[in-house]
């Protein structure tokens, strides 16, 4: 398809041979467009008229590739809960190609759930509807609540019916763009192989991409460990602040871009509590809420390993000290990141030294009652100018948050903010809409019955999240009390 805007320009394929197979989606029987995203085509630079077609859906399911792409499965590895894989790599997933955005951004157009491909281990390399409308939903959710995220340009039917655990379900494909795919596991196949040059090349590539700053100096793999250490701790950062659970924060899915991939398992906290679990795999807690900042820093050492070579060849216990001290700056650059996201989530603009503590003291009476985290902080914007109940109804007992908030309004006092320019910069960052779990899952439902209604709807409301509206107060709301435990699957 020729005439869709595709300006491809593959420089994963054209330098890094030996780093991917190259491979062709399955043919599918009915390929047909479920949702194209065409703020985002326009943003790449393509052609949308074009592609929300029955051309386009044969291109987005993997059916069909366009003049100039070259689809490949890539090669990684990865630390699996904490067991590791020396070979995983796109196992029904295909990189179709680059493009060059409006902005003069590369990005990667991915397929996710094109078929087998070499790495498949077994699986039928599909995906099906649920799951791409999942991942369609949260990663435009995150899109607009400013986190740092792989984007859905498309969702497509495939026309076929796959069989999961619980029967036949209708098959799709996810196309999703992010600014690369490069993963810590992407450094662990190679390192695993003990192909030094090709971790070089590989280093050298990621920095040109990524980090162009670093390029041509003496220290650059240092550097990159470095950059990569700051960007995951802002992005671990904005997913604790908005009440995000990954899931699944294997290194296989730690992105050396800092972009948030691979919506699995993933939901969002209602009450709050830092031992929150979704994901129906993690039966030991391992990528609970609270424990996110922990394992991001866990899977930073496992890319310091695969760079200790580079860092220093001649000097092997020098590379670790060194690589050391920047993992363990990890926790700082973490804690620097969330603690000026929380003084913007509660109306502070300058800094003071107990102001970790009056967060931290927030969280504890939140975790106390299980309390609903995001409608807590929207409510503070009212609060700030002492309209309180809204804040305390939200509390089955009201004592505790009766005792911070006093010390929080004597710390406001001391700020030079006025009452509405303070209510309008909280309400730009504390959300009054997150996917809801149970919206999520009645949308989900109702799309696989035939209704994207309920879809269609929920992406709609989740595009502003920051401005309330009229009529749309049951997407504010947490689950009913009949909704039970959630639990989340990998959806493979």
């Amino acid at each position: 398809m020729s005439t869709a805007g595709f300006q491809f320009d593959n420089s994963y394929a054209r330098e890094l041979e030996g780093f991917y197979v190259p491979w062709k989606g399955a043919e599918v029987p009915a390929p047909r467009m479920i949702r194209f995203n065409e703020p985002l085509a326009d943003e790449l630079g393509l052609d949308g008229a074009a592609l929300d077609s029955d051309a386009g859906a044969a291109i987005f399911a993997g059916h069909k590739a366009p003049d100039g792409a070259e689809p490949l499965a890539m090669a990684y590895a990865g630390h699996q809960f904490g067991g590791f894989s020396p070979q995983l790599g796109d196992g029904r997933a295909l990189l179709l190609g680059e493009v060059i955005d409006i902005n003069g951004q590369r990005r990667d157009i991915h397929l996710k759930g094109s078929g087998r491909t070499p790495f498949s281990r077994g699986g039928d390399g599909k995906a099906v509807l649920g799951p791409v409308l999942r991942e369609y939903i949260i990663g435009e959710a995150m899109h607009a609540l400013g986190v740092p995220t792989t984007r859905a340009l498309a969702a497509v039917a495939t026309g076929e019916q796959i069989m999961r655990q619980d029967g036949p379900e209708p098959g799709a494909v996810l196309a999703r763009v992010a600014s690369s795919h490069l993963r810590v596991g992407t450094f662990q196949f190679f390192a695993a192989r003990g192909e030094t040059e090709r971790l070089r090349q590989l280093a050298d590539y990621a920095i040109a991409r990524h980090y162009p700053e670093l390029s041509g100096q003496r220290d650059r793999y240092l550097g990159l460990l470095k950059a990569v250490r700051d960007r995951q701790a802002a992005l671990i950062a904005k997913w604790m602040l908005v009440g995000f659970v990954h899931g699944v924060m294997n290194t296989d899915n730690m992105t050396i871009s800092g972009e948030t991939i691979d919506y699995g398992p993933c939901a969002f906290i209602d009450g709050y509590d830092p031992a929150t679990v979704f994901s129906s795999i993690d039966q030991h807690g391992r990528y609970a809420y609270g424990n996110q900042p922990k394992i991001a820093q866990w899977n930073l050492a496992r890319l310091a390993e695969t760079l200790l070579d580079l860092i220093n060849p001649d000097d092997s216990d020098e590379a670790v000290r060194q690589a050391g001290e920047v993992v363990n700056g990890f926790p700082l650059a973490y804690e620097r990141a969330w603690l000026s996201g929380m003084r913007a989530k509660l109306g502070l603009v300058g800094e003071e030294a107990g102001d970790m503590d009056l967060a931290t003291g927030l969280l504890a009476v939140l975790e106390t009652q299980n309390a609903d985290y995001t409608r807590v902080f929207r409510s503070l914007s009212a609060a700030a100018s002492g309209e309180v109940e809204a804040t305390r109804s939200l509390l089955a007992n009201p004592a505790g948050v009766d005792v911070w908030l006093p010390l929080w309004q004597a710390r406001l006092q001391r700020e030079t903010a006025a009452a509405e320019e303070r209510r309008a910069q909280m309400n730009r960052v504390n959300p009054v809409y997150v996917p809801r779990n149970h919206m999520v899952e009645a949308a989900l439902a109702s799309a696989t019955k035939g209704d994207l209604g309920p879809f269609e709807r929920l992406l709609e409301v989740l595009a502003d999240p920051f401005t309330e509206r009229p009529g749309l107060e049951v997407f504010a709301l947490g689950a009913p009390s009949d909704f039970g435990p959630y639990t989340t699957y990998c959806g493979t």
